[in-house]
């Protein structure tokens, strides 16, 4: 099939704008890593029309897709971790095109995970596990036990990533194979949550105690980047600050909860500044 597909990523490598181009294979275990394609051409540019562009082929039972992305946006996905799949790729791709090594260094970058934006990522998983986790009780005690399992189950998978992120590692599309090996605590209250013969109720009940410990022995690494970027002045800040910060406007709507949050664990503190009302404050926000 490389051979069928030779003459498609061979006018690709012809451009000038591409950086490089990977050939990624369907395993047996691993269909959903290629959207169930039989074969993935992933051509990284460093300018087009498009952000994504992809285009499908067949040849006899053969299906392949080619993804031609920006690297503008190969970088967003892997900062905000929005793609996971593109991680995998970038591992298990064959490389077929590499103009200056540009893959070969994009390859050790994700194998050894720089520390340049590992706080943001870490910040961007504890914001979003907040948020699921908060909205989750509250559905709970309101009685909608199917609304607070779903958002119990994606908090669950925000704190798994929270922790792959902390030991040095991508999250990966497979990523409780991850947390298996790196963090069975996490793994292990997952399988309760998902398999346990107790009703939904008191699998939450349950899931609620355990996982109130493990969130709050993780607010150090969780916030760590948002305290950092507070400490660059010495004034109280605004939500509208925070919001607006250039490294902030990533979290969009957690950041609210995620602050929220940290005034009740007494980890930052709310302001009282006094407006023209009477009786009416505006509320800023300090370490």
């Amino acid at each position: 099939m490389e051979d069928i597909l030779r003459p498609i990523y061979q006018e690709r490598a012809s451009l000038q704008s591409t950086l490089g181009i990977l050939l990624i294979e369907k395993s047996e275990d691993a269909s959903l890593i290629t959207d169930t394609f039989d074969y993935i051409l992933f051509v990284i540019v460093n300018e087009a029309e498009d952000s994504v562009f992809v285009k499908h082929y067949m040849y006899k039972e053969k299906k392949a897709a080619l993804h031609i992305v920006q690297e503008e946006q190969l970088k967003k996905w892997l900062l905000l971790g929005t793609n996971r799949k593109v991680v995998n790729w970038i591992q298990e791709g064959k490389i077929l095109f590499d103009r200056n090594e540009y893959l070969k260094q994009l390859k050790t970058e994700i194998r050894e995970f720089p520390f340049y934006g590992r706080k943001l990522k870490k910040g961007l998983e504890f914001a979003k596990l907040i948020r699921r986790y908060t909205d989750g009780r509250a559905l709970f005690e309101n009685g909608h036990f199917l609304d607070a399992f779903n958002h119990i189950v994606h908090s669950l998978h925000h704190l798994a990533r929270l922790e792959v992120i902390e030991q040095g590692f991508y999250p990966e599309a497979t990523v409780w194979n991850q947390v298996k090996l790196i963090e069975p605590e996490i793994y292990k209250l997952y399988k309760e949550l998902v398999s346990s013969e107790e009703t939904l109720q008191k699998r939450l009940e349950l899931l609620f105690l355990a996982s109130e410990f493990l969130i709050h022995s993780r607010i150090s690494i969780g916030s760590q980047h948002l305290l950092e970027i507070m400490e660059t002045k010495e004034e109280p800040w605004t939500i509208a600050e925070l919001m607006n910060h250039p490294e902030l406007i990533y979290y969009t709507v957690d950041l609210s909860v995620l602050v929220q949050y940290l005034i009740e664990k007494h980890v930052i503190q709310s302001v009282k500044v006094e407006t023209k009302g009477q009786g009416v404050f505006h509320r800023y926000y300090q370490t």
